[in-house]
């Protein structure tokens, strides 16, 4: 008796399973063993009614077992070598090709898309074997390079490439272009606010952390969005690491190389942003990999949520524990925060007075200060434009520049980046750790010693000052220049917003 090889997730890992098929007389029953979870167990009737489309009938007692014993298997993926093994145990095929099958089935014998298509393909490239998948899994496949696939629309058809009656075609490599990315809001669309537009070029660039504080109605959310449609292109890595992610969720592939762009609202769970669960899935800010997480209203957010995300925008991964394992995530994010100002939202503001107390108003920066400011690059106040600025803006007929454009800059600088760090492993400034921070972000002595004298008035962390020059680096890299200087680390200062005083 040779067991199926099949698959089951842990994480955005893909674990082999060996399905092993037993029929002995006496009454009809089926049983299945080795840790299987509700979905699993579910399987025997729909590989059951899939059987009996193909004039296959299930008689006696059937004992499933899924090896190895000690490790949890989860969803619908089993289905397909399940009805294999019971399909070989009852005689109609003789062997089955040595192969990874995943799939779910559906009561007519259809095979339904499954999650962790992504990971099962890089399971099967590892082991040097095929991969046998559901052709709604077939596109997200077809991207991982090097390994062997062949897709089926049902059990029918399967079976008869496995028996030789049909030939299987392996899916051919897939690309992935550069779509046109179509930016909504354009920066076109937005009045004003330079140099907020200016700091959210600068992340887009770097990919660098940043805060907007301002009144209602200031355009902060706007400028937000907008940073969606100026991001540069995922690369093959980039790609195929947010694959992972979705594919683990079961979630479509997307066209194009779009950065993820996710929003979160503040009502949201710890869990829902951070991953977890009784199966351990990723949560936001790893659906956010290699893109935006935004939140808005960010000091509406609970205090435990909030510093849940110390680590993981820091080290760009999140561990996540539960009773029931323990899991690794990437969370690589360009996090967009917005706030008020203050509690009832307008200190400062050209227009409506404010109308909270000293003491409310020390009490609603509190939620805006400690670590988590500290890992924020690029932390500035946006402005509410009175009414008559927002009239006479663009009076004159020059229009503002659009998304397009500020693209085009954003991609130039981000492929010198590419190009200065690949040999270290990362694909933006923000990235670099602090030892390639001292080595290769060199400063002048007059540059060396401004900064050293802005970081005494700003009360600038070493975290602080690191982030500084990684911004400067990305100002030098938008401006096209090899070596930094002064007006590079002053740019980057100015974006620091005496946050950190």
């Amino acid at each position: 008796m040779s067991g199926i090889p099949g698959v089951t997730l842990r994480g955005m890992e893909a674990l082999p399973v060996e399905v092993e098929v037993v029929i002995t007389g006496g009454l009809f029953a089926v049983s299945i063993v080795g840790m299987p979870d509700v979905a699993v167990r579910e399987s025997r009737e729909r590989v059951r009614a899939a059987l009996r489309s193909l004039g296959l009938t299930l008689k006696g007692k059937i004992a499933v077992n899924l090896a190895p014993a000690d490790i949890p298997k989860e969803g619908a993926l089993l289905d397909l070598p399940i009805a294999l093994g019971m399909i070989q145990a009852m005689g109609a095929l003789k062997e089955c090709p040595k192969a990874l099958y995943m799939g779910e089935l559906a009561l007519d014998g259809r095979l339904r898309r499954v999650r962790g298509a992504v990971p099962a393909a890089f399971l099967a490239r590892k082991m040097g074997i095929p991969l046998y998948i559901p052709a709604g899994n077939a596109e997200e496949v077809a991207l991982v390079q090097g390994v062997e696939a062949y897709c089926a629309d049902n059990l029918a058809e399967l079976v008869m490439m496995l028996t030789g009656e049909e030939t299987p075609r392996p899916l051919p490599p897939a690309y992935v272009p550069d779509l046109p990315v179509s930016a909504e809001p354009d920066f076109a669309d937005i009045k004003g606010q330079a140099q907020a537009k200016r700091a959210a070029e600068i992340a887009a660039a770097g990919h660098h952390n940043l805060l907007l504080v301002g009144s209602p109605g200031s355009g902060k959310t706007m400028i937000a969005k907008a940073i969606a449609g100026i991001l540069p292109p995922l690369t093959d890595d980039e790609l195929v690491e947010t694959l992972l992610v979705r594919s683990t969720l079961g979630l479509e592939t997307k066209a194009g190389r779009e950065r993820p762009f996710r929003t979160v609202h503040f009502t949201a769970s710890t869990v829902s942003i951070c991953g977890g669960g009784f199966d351990l899935r990723p949560g936001e800010v790893s659906l956010a990999h290699r893109g935006v997480l935004f939140l808005d209203e960010y000091t509406e957010f609970r205090r435990d949520l909030t510093e849940s995300l110390r680590a993981p925008i820091e080290d760009g991964v999140i561990h996540v524990s539960r009773a029931s394992g323990s899991v690794t995530y990437p969370s690589r994010v360009l996090l967009v925060l917005a706030a008020n100002p203050c509690a009832c939202g307008y200190l400062g503001d050209p227009v409506t007075p404010c109308k909270c107390s000293s003491y409310e108003i020390e009490r609603y920066k509190r939620k805006l200060s400690g670590p988590i400011m500290d890992r924020i690059d690029l932390q500035l106040t946006v402005p509410r434009l009175t009414p008559q600025e927002l009239l006479s803006i663009g009076a004159k007929g020059l229009p503002s520049e659009p998304s397009a454009s500020i693209r085009k800059r954003v991609i130039a600088a981000r492929n010198i980046q590419i190009e200065r760090w690949k040999e270290y492993g990362y694909s933006c400034n923000a990235e670099i750790p602090e030892k390639l921070v001292r080595r290769c972000l060199t400063l002048d002595d007059e540059t060396r010693s401004y900064l050293a004298s802005m970081a005494g008035k700003l009360n600038l962390s070493g975290r602080g000052i690191s982030r500084v020059l990684k911004v400067a680096r990305t100002i030098a890299d938008l401006a096209g220049d090899e070596k930094l200087n002064k007006k590079h680390v002053a740019g980057a200062l100015m974006f620091r917003n005496n946050q950190d005083k």
